[in-house]
């Protein structure tokens, strides 16, 4: 998947040869693993560069060099959580889409494996002025191999786009499947075909695919009794008008005993991630959406995708920034990451949340803070603790005790002023470049305020809380070297966000405004810093 600008999309079916297919696969295959040796070569160039970027972050999911995008593939297989990702290998800006991959045993410590996926085939690898690659998809367990999904796309082309598939043994070397298993979109009028979900229920296979008609964003359903033969079943579900022109990255699973579908709408004035739950009438192929919601309210979470562990938990993993956010500065030879593994839970009223998993507590290093007996913070005093970019803070606040009209909460610059080492330009100090999170009491809302962060993307952004929220506030923020993700109370509301202090460390500060703040508990841990292999 890949979020472009682009018109109405003439998408037709097509034809593939079969003559001599089993004899070309060889000579395929071998082409294949030719291209994702030069790309792995390419990557390992590039890892030492990127590595001294002081941008990098020390505990999140980043390819080890080159562009990163959407995560695919998420699968716990045979013991080993793995994540692919749209990936360009030769450069730290988008290009022809390669599949990256990493592999993880807790969610937390990745290790790096070879580029899974290279686009060779004809309807993978275009004019390198155009899109084109091995776009987005997903990946299931089937007869003991893992099996990835995925949309070949080639601006221009017709069709523009397919759903291909690949298979591997021992979830490392893929073999691609001869010819596409579906081989264009049903609708010649439609906006968009791809990013392909694929899963089992009640023994046949499904599929949901993104894409648009009419202004309106859909996901398409198809179905397999094994996996190779697929049937279009239909629209299982479609924007209600205000709901975007199209929907990347679709993704329909159980989840509390109802089904949610998450998808990525495009052109959906400034949401640019959505959830809806409701009921799955796999007989008509049919999703009935009951309510919907906003997974992130922050400006850096796109392309959602999620996958079922062995412990039965629904985990969520998102790219941690979005389509035409300012780039920082061509050179650095890496770009993009991934969001923190998030497990998602149905609310006691119907909402989705989306908690840290709980694995992340083993990174906790030092603790700086800790105050179980509770904290009475006086309207004028403040709090400050001088840290390494990395650190998780928690706070539970009463607010039934609490008198105060708003919490501030300052990420600001501190120690060693990068600006210089890195030939940017601006005005602002490093102690003046800070992050601003409030919540507002009267209006029941936590706003994230990035204005001043640093020399990325401006932007202020509101999460109002709902009525359940009135007596209790529980806040977890993560803070890397160039990000932020605040979880309110248990992940009801989330905000996440890049930013890019010219600092080598942190200062952070709390404030109580107009009354007394009672903080029940809070905590304040350094993060280790991860040397992803």
């Amino acid at each position: 998947m890949e979020a472009i600008e682009t018109n109405m999309e003439s998408c037709g079916k097509e034809e593939f040869d079969m003559t001599n297919t089993n004899t070309r696969q060889d000579s395929r295959q071998s082409e294949h693993e030719e291209a994702l040796k030069i790309a792995e070569e390419a990557v390992q160039a590039g890892a030492a560069r990127a590595a001294q970027d002081p941008f990098r972050l020390r505990y999140h999911l980043m390819a080890p060099s080159g562009w990163m995008n959407d995560p695919n593939g998420l699968i716990h297989f045979k013991g080993e959580y793995h994540a692919f990702y749209q990936h360009f290998p030769f450069g730290d800006y988008q290009g022809p889409m390669y599949w990256g991959h990493a592999v993880s045993r807790d969610l937390v410590r990745w290790e790096h494996r070879p580029v899974a996926l290279a686009p060779t085939e004809p309807y993978e690898f275009g004019s390198s002025e155009g899109g084109c690659g091995c776009w987005s998809g997903s990946a299931v367990e089937h007869e003991g191999q893992l099996v990835l999904f995925y949309t070949a796309h080639v601006d221009g082309r017709t069709p523009e786009e397919v759903q291909t598939m690949a298979t591997s043994e021992d979830g490392i070397r893929f073999v691609k499947h001869p010819v596409p298993v579906i081989q264009g979109s049903p609708d010649g009028e439609c906006f968009g075909f791809r990013d392909p979900k694929v899963w089992k229920h009640e023994e046949r296979w499904y599929m949901v695919i993104g894409s648009g008609k009419n202004g309106r964003g859909r996901a398409l359903l198809y179905e397999s009794p094994n996996i190779l033969d697929w049937s279009y079943r239909g629209v299982v579900a479609e924007s209600d008008g205000t709901q975007g022109d199209m929907w990347e990255c679709p993704d329909l699973f159980p989840l509390g005993g109802k089904y949610v579908l998450i998808v990525s709408p495009m052109n959906m004035d400034g949401v640019k991630n959505l959830y809806m739950i409701g009921e799955m009438d796999f007989a008509a192929g049919r999703f009935i959406p009951e309510s919907s919601g906003i997974i992130d309210d922050g400006p850096d979470f796109y392309a959602a995708q999620t996958m079922l562990d062995s412990n039965g938990r629904r985990i969520l993993i998102a790219w941690m920034d979005m389509w035409g956010s300012r780039l920082i500065k061509t050179g650095r030879a890496w770009y993009g990451a991934m969001t923190l593994a998030r497990e998602l839970q149905m609310t006691e009223d119907g909402r989705l949340a989306s908690r840290p998993v709980e694995e992340l507590a083993s990174l906790r290093g030092q603790e700086i803070s800790k105050l179980d007996n509770g904290l009475h913070l006086q309207p004028g005093e403040e709090r400050i603790w001088l840290l390494p970019p990395a650190f998780e803070w928690q706070a539970d606040i009463d607010l039934s005790a609490t008198e105060a009209q708003e919490l501030r909460i300052l990420i600001s610059g501190a120690c060693e002023d990068l600006s210089d080492a890195e030939s940017v330009k601006t005005s602002r100090s490093v102690t003046d470049q800070i992050t601003k999170i409030r919540w507002l009491a009267a209006q029941r809302r936590i706003e994230l305020n990035r204005n001043e962060a640093g020399i990325g993307d401006p932007g202020v952004y509101v999460s109002d809380l709902p009525a359940s929220a009135a007596t209790r506030l529980s806040l977890r923020l993560f803070s890397d070297n160039s990000s932020i993700e605040l979880f309110v109370n248990d992940g009801d509301r989330v905000l996440t966000s890049r930013i890019y202090p010219l600092a080598s460390g942190r200062r952070l500060e709390i404030q109580a405004v107009g009354g007394t703040i009672v903080f029940e508990v809070m905590r304040l841990w350094t993060m280790d810093g991860l040397e992803v292999k």
